[in-house]
C-alpha cells in the first residue's frame, strides 16, 4: 500500500512540473580567462612560427655541453666459502619462571626477560636489605645505573582485598 502511495505523488502534475524546469532561464556560464582561449593562438601565423622555429645560437649552447658519468666499480661478493664471523652476544641462562617450556632460555647480557625483571623488582620491594640495586647487578648481568633506573621508576602493584565490612559501610547514595 506505501508503494501506491509513494507512486501517486511521484507522478502527480508531472507534466507541469518538467514543462515549468525545461522553461526556466538557463544560468550564464563565468566567464573564461583570457590565457584558456588556445583557439586564437593557432588564428595568428607568426606566433605558430614562432613556436616552431629553430634557434641556432641555443642548439649551438647545446651542442658545447658534454655529460660525463662514471658508475662505481662493482664489488663481486663471492657466495660460497668461508662467511665471515660476526660478532656474537654472550648469552646468560635465565632464573626459569613457572612457565617452562614457555619461559625464555637464554637473554644477552645486559638484559632481561619479563619474568626476571618482575621477580627482582617484587624481591627488592620486599626485601630491600637484601637485594640491593648492587647485588641485582651482578646477580642479573647488568649496569648499576640501569638497575638504579629500573628501581626507581617502575614499581610492582600490590593487591589489597577490603574487609566485607567496608563493602557494606559504602551505601549508593
Amino acid at each position: 500500500m506505501g508503494g501506491r502511495l509513494a507512486r501517486v505523488f511521484r507522478t502527480f502534475n508531472v507534466e507541469s512540473r518538467a514543462r515549468r524546469e525545461i522553461s526556466k532561464e538557463k544560468p550564464t556560464p563565468a566567464p573564461r580567462h583570457p590565457t584558456s582561449r588556445l583557439g586564437e593562438l593557432a588564428d595568428h601565423p607568426e606566433i605558430q612560427e614562432e613556436i616552431y622555429r629553430k634557434d641556432d645560437r641555443l642548439l649551438t649552447l647545446l651542442k658545447d655541453v658534454y655529460v660525463e658519468s662514471r658508475d662505481p666499480p662493482v664489488r663481486v661478493k663471492d657466495g660460497g666459502g668461508e662467511h665471515l664471523p660476526c660478532k656474537q652476544e654472550e648469552k646468560r641462562l635465565t632464573k626459569l619462571g613457572h612457565l617452562g617450556d614457555l619461559d625464555v632460555k637464554k637473554v644477552p647480557k645486559g638484559k632481561i626477560s619479563i619474568v626476571e625483571a618482575l621477580t627482582l623488582l617484587n624481591n627488592h620491594k620486599l626485601h630491600p636489605q637484601i637485594w640491593t640495586a648492587e647485588k641485582i647487578a651482578v646477580e642479573y648481568s647488568l649496569e648499576l645505573k640501569e638497575v638504579n633506573s629500573l628501581l626507581e621508576f617502575f614499581i610492582p602493584f600490590t593487591v589489597q582485598e577490603f574487609p566485607k565490612e567496608t563493602k557494606k559501610a559504602i551505601k549508593p547514595t
